[in-house]
């Protein structure tokens, strides 16, 4: 099973201070990049208070193929928009080396680092009384 699930808020540049019609233009990159991407469970781009967020949520049953088409979704969306920032935790119990970790993907002024989760790894007995590799 693969869990994911994540948020980024878009923006521009770093100092917070986008003009409209370019942070607009960005955002309409974005959308077309979702709409171009797989089939996920939930990716949602909105607007709130005037500042653009996108979400992702979900399960997939084989992680190995939902994975990278997210987390390519996941750092296109900091290239489009190179001041965004967010997070994303993912488990893949199919992934040999992380089938007992969720992972984070950090998003800082568009870039995307990888690192385990402190709060939810190992997910047993963390979140899970017990866990078989």
């Amino acid at each position: 099973m693969f869990e994911y699930h994540g948020w980024v808020t878009i923006q521009a540049t770093a100092s917070g201070d986008d003009d409209a019609a370019l942070l607009e233009r960005l955002v309409d990159r974005v959308h077309r990049a979702i709409r171009d991407a797989g089939d996920f469970d939930l990716v949602d781009l909105r607007w709130s208070a005037g500042m653009p967020m996108l979400h992702f949520g979900g399960f997939d049953k084989h992680g190995g193929r939902l994975g990278p088409e997210l987390l390519e979704l996941f750092t296109r969306a900091g290239e489009l928009a190179p001041g965004s920032y967010g997070l994303l935790h993912t488990w893949d119990d199919q992934d040999t080396e992380n089938d007992n970790n969720f992972r984070v993907y950090r998003m800082a002024r568009g870039q995307v680092t990888e690192r385990e989760d402190p709060h939810l790894t190992p997910v047993a007995p963390t979140i899970l009384d017990t866990y078989e590799l």
